[in-house]
């Protein structure tokens, strides 16, 4: 009985990769997380949208790279030492997200907060998928199928 009930509770834990925008801390699952970079030359690509910064390439494939400030809709810094790439896989596609700096990997121990209950508007919460909460610092979780744009099952 005592093995089940662990199990229950190593289920509800969530270990996220925490990393700076601006002054807000995000967050994504470490099981999407291929790896963190530092940054290197990017290509850019003709007519591909605002938030595509371009490609890079990575071990012999090209991998496409994009702002996750301009995505989500913040205001652009200038690029720092601290700034990274973080690679992350969603079903088969990789993608490079360009961050401020990353700052930890964390291990939620509660279900993070719904984000459309913490924001009002569905075009704000697209992007989130919840609000995590560690000692007082609110993690906020990415939804990445909406920030990098995979077609939903079904349409």
């Amino acid at each position: 009985m005592a093995n089940n009930e662990n199990n229950v509770a190593a289920e509800e834990n969530l270990q996220v990769v925490a990393f700076k925008l601006r002054n807000e801390e995000y967050g994504v699952s470490i099981l999407n997380v291929q790896e963190i970079r530092n940054l290197t030359d990017i290509t850019r690509v003709p007519f591909a949208q605002d938030f595509i910064k371009g490609v890079i390439n990575l071990r012999g494939s090209v991998l496409p790279v994009i702002d996750l400030k301009q995505r989500l809709g913040l205001e652009e810094t200038p690029y720092t030492d601290d700034t990274r790439i973080v690679t992350v896989t969603i079903d088969d596609l990789h993608v490079g997200m360009l961050v401020d700096a990353v700052t930890e990997v964390l291990t939620l121990t509660a279900k993070p907060i719904d984000a459309k209950k913490a924001v009002n508007g569905k075009e704000l919460t697209k992007f989130l998928s919840g609000i995590g909460n560690i000692d007082g610092r609110l993690i906020i979780m990415l939804n990445l199928e909406e920030i990098i744009g995979l077609p939903k099952e079904g349409k």
